[in-house]
């Protein structure tokens, strides 16, 4: 039997790959395939990311004293896998107003 402050351990350092990760991604961007590479990564690093933390909440284990954090966190986990496959290539998602163009319809 694995001792739960191992899987515990194990989630954290995964916890830190992915958001070193994830922020890293804009220098990544600058090359498509270094950008594809890097997000299989973020998405393969927060499913297994994931995995550990259901692990860990079912070993028993606490995340940062906390027992009920796990499973939510694992959640997110998979939430954020799945948005770091979108490869939106700076389009534009939202419709939304452009703040840096509100100015320039005023003006014209």
């Amino acid at each position: 039997m694995v001792e739960t402050e191992f899987i515990e351990t194990l989630a954290q350092s995964m916890c830190f790959l992915s958001l070193t990760a994830f922020i890293f991604i804009a220098t990544f961007s600058r090359n498509e395939k270094m950008e594809l590479i890097a997000q299989n990564f973020i998405m393969f690093s927060l499913l297994l990311t994931a995995g550990i933390l259901w692990w860990l909440s079912s070993a028993g284990g606490e995340l940062w004293g906390s027992n009920y954090l796990p499973k939510p966190l694992a959640v997110l986990c998979v939430v954020v896998a799945i948005a770091a496959r979108m490869n939106i290539k700076g389009q534009n998602v939202s419709f939304g107003a452009n703040p840096h163009s509100i100015g320039r319809k005023e003006e014209e």
